[in-house]
């Protein structure tokens, strides 16, 4: 580049940093080649090179998570006590946080895009230790615990193939969206967090009732189950050991300040050990990240993406172009009626025992019509299932009927298909349970056994109440 060349760029560059000046003070002169060429180089106008303010990232994770800590502490005595219970259980700790590294830095960048506490993302910690397999037995699943119907709420869908509750990404949409809107109902993040424990309707009606007797309208001001009691200093305790580890002799291991996992597409149906495969992952770690899918293959209309460890997904995504073989070796079948498991295992061309357990149906059930099954995939049928499905498809089971001997004696010009229509049997069973030819006269009188629907046999303990309910009427 000449001396000539730099002389007009360094010009034309002033020119462009000062146009708001020169709106200011507009003029119809324009400087000619000739009058640019005789400006020396000392006499260009200066660039405005001001420093550029230095950001101070922290390199670990639970010091960023600190630096968003913003709601009021709270100074009671059960938080000390959930201290104490923490710095105890070191082996606890470790587990928990271990398992909670996957995970948090996705929660705490959606907190900080939502403008939230990021106390919030320990909030798991004291809902399930952070396991995202957690089940309770009031049936909250996940690591945020939801209820079925509370989940089916916040769209987090529960079917025969998926379970979001257990979801990463799902379910923490879910959760933040659900602690936004109490905190929105009662203006009060404590207050919010006992009403994602113990419900909004139950801390409204005990916010009215301490207006009505002019008692304090605030979390420790509350009646509430013990459950609940214990629940926000549970978490002011995780709050207190991340604020200051060392003060309680707590050793946090060291979680970097970067994402742990990638979201992937998934562009068809694929067996679950089919992708650790191509991703080059553990089953367990595949499961850990991707906890939804309780079933051996994931149906990519209805989960079309997949999470993985971030170094593993440019893996899988190579593997997967070059992969040649079968994906999927399941798929879903909708049950055209009401069906024994054994009748349906023998339409599908599978066993008893393995449609039960792939399906995880309990002993004594019907399969209902309309029922989606995970089966086998077969030569004729290698489409992916249908986004209907795939997102609806529920199992549905009832009681399977017990069925009971029952003798009864043949009217007078009685014939097996009278009988079989009286106690609403086929003729063929009547005929198969008496070793009679369907076509058999019965005498007047002639024993004809049944099997018919029992009646469920009643407790000790209703029998003895109905004898008391009689022996004590009037009269």
């Amino acid at each position: 580049m000449t001396q000539h060349t730099c002389k007009k760029l360094t010009w034309a560059l002033a020119l462009v940093i000062c146009s708001p000046l020169a709106a200011l003070a507009q003029t119809d002169t324009i400087a000619t080649t000739a009058e640019m060429d005789s400006l020396s180089p000392i006499e260009t106008l200066p660039l405005n090179t001001a420093p550029v303010a230095e950001v101070d990232v922290p390199a670990d994770l639970w010091e960023r998570i600190r630096r968003g800590f913003a709601m009021p502490d709270l100074a009671v005595d059960q938080v000390q006590d959930r201290e104490r219970w923490y710095a105890d259980r070191p082996d606890y700790i470790q587990r928990m946080t271990a398992r909670s590294s996957k995970y948090l830095y996705h929660i705490v960048e959606e907190l900080e895009q939502r403008n939230m506490p990021t106390e919030l993302a320990l909030l798991p910690f004291i809902e399930s230790a952070f396991n995202p397999q957690a089940v309770s037995s009031a049936r909250a699943s996940g690591m945020w615990q939801f209820m079925p119907r509370t989940g089916k709420h916040f769209d987090l869908k529960q079917n025969a193939f998926r379970d979001d509750r257990r979801d990463v990404l799902a379910s923490t949409r879910a959760a933040l969206d659900y602690l936004q809107r109490l905190h929105g109902m009662f203006g009060d993040w404590h207050l919010a967090l006992a009403a994602y424990n113990w419900g909004e309707g139950n801390v409204g009606k005990a916010l009215a009732r301490n207006k009505r007797l002019g008692e304090p309208l605030n979390y420790t001001g509350l009646r509430m189950p013990a459950e609940t009691r214990m629940y926000v200093p549970k978490l002011q305790a995780m709050e207190n050991l991340v604020a200051n580890p060392d003060a309680l002799g707590v050793t946090l291991p060291t979680i970097p300040n970067h994402p742990y996992f990638q979201t992937v597409p998934l562009p068809r149906d694929a067996d679950v050990a089919v992708i650790a495969k191509l991703a080059e992952v553990s089953m367990d770690d595949f499961k850990a990240l991707n906890p939804s899918a309780h079933r051996p293959v994931m149906l990519a209309s209805g989960t079309p993406h997949i999470l993985l460890p971030w170094d593993n997904a440019e893996i899988f995504q190579r593997n997967l172009e070059s992969h040649d073989g079968q994906l999927a070796s399941w798929t879903a079948w909708v049950a055209p009626k009401n069906m024994k498991v054994a009748d349906a295992a023998k339409r599908v061309g599978m066993s008893e025992e393995e449609l039960r357990t792939v399906n995880k149906i309990p002993p004594r059930m019907l399969i209902k019509a309309g029922s989606a099954l995970l089966v086998p995939r077969s030569i004729s049928h290698q489409k992916d299932v249908s986004e209907k499905l795939a997102d609806n498809g529920q199992l549905n089971l009832a009681p399977e009927q017990v069925l009971r001997k029952q003798v009864v004696k043949a009217r007078k010009g009685d014939t097996m298909a009278s009988v079989a229509k009286r106690y609403k049997v086929s003729v063929d069973r009547l005929a198969d349970w008496n070793k009679l030819a369907l076509n058999s006269s019965l005498k007047p009188g002639q024993k004809v056994m049944l099997m018919l629907p029992g009646k469920a046999k009643k407790s000790k303990a209703a029998a003895g109440k109905k004898r008391r309910q009689t022996a004590n009427k009037p009269g």
